[in-house]
């Protein structure tokens, strides 16, 4: 594995992306967007677990 490594130079390795204004997506308007993408991942967990444990209770 170390050899591999050793054999690829620089430039062929991928380049950290850097923020450019005009092409990307704000950082704020990310982080919003995974804020929302979170909260609603929340939302669905949370209303199976509570229809889960109320089929249970009434079941």
């Amino acid at each position: 594995m170390a050899e591999a490594q050793k054999r690829l130079s620089h430039t062929t390795l991928k380049r950290r992306q850097r923020f450019h204004p005009k092409r990307d997506v704000r950082p704020a308007v990310l982080a919003k967007a995974n804020r929302l993408v979170i909260s609603a991942a929340a939302f669905i967990g949370l209303s199976f677990l509570a229809i889960v444990i109320l089929q249970a209770v009434l079941g």
